[in-house]
C-alpha cells in the first residue's frame, strides 16, 4: 500500500487532492510529507489557550485548517475548522474537547506519513 492510499483509510479525500494537484501524485506525496512538520510548528494550541494567548491559538487553528484542507486530509480539515471557529467565539472549553477528540487521529495520520518520509 502506499501513502495516498493509508490516508484515504484514514478518511483523507485523496481523490480530491489528486484533483486538486491535476493527478500529479509524487507532487502531492511530496506535500503531504510536509504535513508533519506544520503541524509540529504549529502545536501547543492548549498552551497559547492556557497562557492567555488567544490570538496565538486562533492563528494555529487556522493555519492548520488551512494546510489540511489544501491536502484534503478530511478529518483534520474538519476538526480545525470547528476549533478555530470556537476559539473565536471564545468557546474554549469546547475548543480544548475538540482539539483532544482530534489528536489521536492526527498522531495517526503523522505516523502514517512518517514511514514514508
Amino acid at each position: 500500500m502506499d501513502l495516498i492510499n493509508e490516508l484515504k483509510e484514514l478518511d483523507a479525500d485523496m481523490d480530491s487532492a489528486l484533483e486538486r494537484f491535476m493527478g500529479n501524485s509524487q507532487l502531492l506525496e511530496m506535500m503531504l510529507k510536509k504535513l508533519p512538520d506544520s503541524i509540529e510548528q504549529n502545536n501547543g494550541i492548549e498552551c497559547d489557550i492556557a497562557n492567555g494567548n488567544l490570538n496565538n491559538a486562533i492563528s494555529k487553528a487556522h493555519t492548520l485548517k488551512g494546510n489540511t484542507g489544501n491536502l484534503s486530509v478530511t478529518p483534520l480539515y474538519k476538526a480545525y475548522t470547528e476549533i478555530t471557529n470556537l476559539l473565536r467565539q471564545e468557546k474554549i472549553p469546547e475548543a480544548k474537547e475538540k482539539l483532544q477528540e482530534i489528536l489521536p487521529v492526527q498522531n495517526k495520520i503523522i505516523e502514517t506519513i512518517k514511514k514514508y518520509l
